[in-house]
């Protein structure tokens, strides 16, 4: 089996970057995008002339969609003026027409699998593009780009709509529900990539994968995936009078327990150049995001206790909040701020009900309290959060079965 190949195009200048990305409500580092390969040179000896033709068409046709929609990141205009289009969904299902195709160079016993050099150009890692002679590469690639289309729809049905109503430009309950889903989808194939297609490929390859899909990145990207469909959720759960405020809290808990698991899930990112750093920050904006959401709902259950103790445990819960609160607010400004620097929309779901909520209680509450109490009384460390299962799983996602063109060909011989 030969080795990956990594390579660093024109070494003296820098890679094309997008300046700008528009508005990011979900994060996604760049698509990474296939290079064009010559199956027929690769496999025309091996393969029927019918089957190669049918492998290129359908690998060219993602090469193209894949590189288009790449390009529409290098431009934000276009990119938000055609982010409710099918673009997004028209390389979704060339992705998932292809991959059935794909499976036959790896389907047990076939000598296929080691003779075509997948291309694909990179956006973490510090070589710029990646070449390995190995389908389950191609296969682990593409699953990662499923994914990452999945969360640029996500963003795109999260950016404010104008409904022509009379109202401002919103996000539509019916949007942040849909978003679930998406994420979960995105968090499926991810995991499919996790438990059956890295363990196909051999410990050496691994070592030399690019960092966009090392085992750690693509775990951390899955439970990045969970943790903002659980922001959605708790938005909705806000969002409802029937929502009680246990409720509330048990989801603001486990998105702080996602979270945390993506922090120690990311692999070590380069920040010299690309999205490395812009990645970082995002991770430490949401953690810190849901531990003020958490300590807010925390606090308030707490202050409905009638003890001294109770309410003491309160105020420190809620002057966490707070100060949590603070903090996101900067990390996000540091988060667009960075290279390529983006744009936040304006607060809807679970962040516009903290920065609304959670300024006014905080001081009341604590008013209040020390009202009662001592004014000389010292607010020691907050309360530990309560600690509750995980209920979201990644949508649970198989390879497909081989496509009919592999019914017509013996390739084990």
């Amino acid at each position: 089996m030969g080795c990956g190949a990594s390579s660093q195009k024109d070494a003296g200048a820098p890679r094309r970057r997008p300046v700008s990305v528009g508005d990011v409500v979900v994060f996604l580092p760049g698509l990474r995008v296939p290079r064009a390969v010559d199956l027929a040179q690769a496999l025309g000896g091996c393969l029927a002339r019918s089957a190669v033709d049918r492998l290129s068409a359908l690998r060219s046709r993602v090469v193209e969609m894949a590189m288009r929609e790449s390009a529409a990141a290098l431009k934000p205009r276009r990119r938000a003026a055609a982010r409710h289009g099918s673009s997004t969904a028209n390389l979704l299902q060339a992705l998932e027409d292809y991959l059935p195709a794909l499976l036959g160079l790896v389907k047990e016993g076939s000598v296929l699998r080691n003779k075509v050099h997948f291309t694909w150009s990179n956006q973490e890692d510090n070589a710029e593009e990646t070449a390995m002679p190995d389908a389950w590469y191609e296969v682990l690639s593409m699953l990662h780009l499923m994914a990452m289309v999945c969360l640029l729809q996500a963003n795109a049905l999260l950016l404010p709509r104008s409904y022509g109503d009379g109202y401002a430009p919103r996000v539509s309950e019916e949007s942040r529900r849909a978003t679930v889903d998406v994420f979960l989808k995105a968090a499926g194939y991810l995991d499919c990539a996790v438990r059956h297609v890295l363990p196909k490929m051999p410990l050496e390859l691994r070592r030399q994968l690019p960092v966009d899909l090392a085992e750690g990145n693509l775990k951390a990207l899955s439970l990045q995936a969970l943790g903002q469909g659980v922001d959605m959720q708790l938005g909705l759960a806000i969002d409802s009078p029937k929502a009680t405020l246990a409720v509330k809290r048990r989801l603001a808990c486990e998105m702080v327990k996602y979270w945390q698991q993506v922090q120690e899930s990311i692999p070590e990112l380069p920040i010299s150049d690309g999205w490395g750093k812009k990645h970082r920050l995002f991770i430490k904006w949401k953690y810190v995001e849901a531990k003020a959401a958490a300590y807010y709902f925390h606090g308030l259950i707490l202050d409905e206790g009638n003890t001294e103790k109770s309410h003491g445990m309160a105020i420190a819960a809620l002057q966490a909040s707070e100060e949590f609160l603070k903090e996101s607010k900067r990390v996000s400004e540091a988060f667009h701020a960075t290279p390529p620097t983006s744009r936040s929309p304006n607060p809807f779901g679970t962040a516009k009900y903290l920065f609304d909520k959670i300024p006014r209680d905080a001081s009341s509450k604590v008013r209040i309290n020390q009202d009662l109490y001592t004014q000389e009384k010292v607010i020691g460390a907050p309360p530990p959060l309560p600690d509750f299962a995980l209920a979201l799983t990644p949508e649970e996602y198989d390879l497909p079965p081989l496509d009919p063109l592999w019914n017509k060909e013996d390739t084990s011989h």
